[in-house]
């Protein structure tokens, strides 16, 4: 391999042009990186493996260990030009602590700034637009964070509660929820999330597109497609057809019931409106009820029911209790 000069004789301001072009900085100087290329080309390919790594926080302590195993495993192979390549390469690792820690330093000064949407036990379906397009309709006692602006390979967010997103396509830039026990990743669909069912599982409904939840400690994934529930926690992960037309009446508002027993309406009180609803005999639970009910206030629906079905009500707080 030829050996170039220039190199040996450059000074600092010159290393730090090759190295800022290599990382992709405007301001670069071509002309030096490409001296190195032709000076050592595995110099080159290191540098483009530290520089394409899938991080987006770069950790400068890490490229140093990294660059620095890196050398050592060089010497071993190329013996004979050992003072020579580690000299060259010394000084790109410098540059590469110098770029890196800029980098870093500039990632936190110029980061998008977090923001963060909570709803109460009295609000649901709050509407957050993400700066991509995505829109989130959180549910009660839910939180959502999110960046201001998306600026890495990914566009992530954290959910605690329970949230419907409709995400906008974008096959570059996945979006992924963490979702505390598991993570969820997806390109383009709408889904519900609930990060913590009534079994501490993180439950996925997907409505369009498909899904991928992965546990936290990845030893659990499950690739969800339209009209799939998925649970996922450390230990197990299941999946199955949903079979509850009134899955996310807490979004729609919309509840649809076709000789469906008391009981199970009760349940879909409790997840649509968040009221719990007691029985004085538990027979009332076996009676069929068929009867849409459409944006109404979750009262009028207990009287339409007390009605059909001539039961008496009693309230309190937000608990119900149904007898004859």
């Amino acid at each position: 391999m030829k050996k170039i000069e220039n190199t040996d004789k450059w000074n600092d301001r010159e290393w730090a042009g090759a190295a800022a072009w290599l990382s992709g900085e405007e301001n670069g100087s071509i002309d030096n990186a490409r001296l190195l290329e032709s000076e050592e080309a595995d110099i080159m390919k290191k540098w483009n493996d530290l520089k394409d790594s899938d991080s987006e926080v770069i950790d400068v302590d890490r490229a140093w260990a990294r660059l620095n195993s890196r050398i050592e495993a060089e010497s071993q192979v190329v013996p004979i030009r050992r003072n020579s390549f580690l000299v060259t390469f010394a000084r790109i690792a410098a540059m590469v602590i110098i770029v890196a820690g800029f980098g870093w330093l500039l990632f936190e000064v110029a980061a998008p700034q977090k923001i963060t949407i909570a709803t109460t036990a009295d609000e649901k379906n709050v509407e957050v637009l993400l700066a991509d397009g995505s829109t989130v309709y959180l549910n009660r006692n839910s939180s959502l964070t999110y960046p201001e602006n998306f600026r890495s390979r990914t566009r992530k967010v954290s959910l605690s509660g329970e949230a419907f997103f409709d995400i906008a396509r974008d096959t570059e830039h996945p979006f992924i929820i963490d979702a505390g026990k598991a993570n969820i990743r997806v390109l383009g669909t709408s889904f519900n999330v609930i990060t913590e069912n009534d079994r501490n599982e993180v439950e996925v409904y997907v409505s369009s597109g498909k899904v991928m939840v992965t546990s936290g400690d990845g030893s659990q994934s499950l690739t969800l497609e339209p009209e799939d529930v998925g649970k996922v926690s450390v230990t197990n992960a299941s999946q199955a057809r949903n079979t509850n037309v009134n899955y996310m009446a807490w979004h729609t508002d919309m509840l649809v019931y076709d000789g469906e027993r008391l009981g199970v309406v009760f349940e879909d009180l409790k997840r649509a409106y968040d009221i719990e609803i007691k029985v004085a005999d538990p027979e009332i639970n076996d009676f069929r009820l068929t009867s849409p009910f459409e944006q109404q206030p979750h009262d009028t629906i207990v009287k339409l029911i007390c009605t059909t079905f001539n039961l008496r009500s009693v309230r309190e707080g937000e608990t119900y209790i149904l007898f004859r």
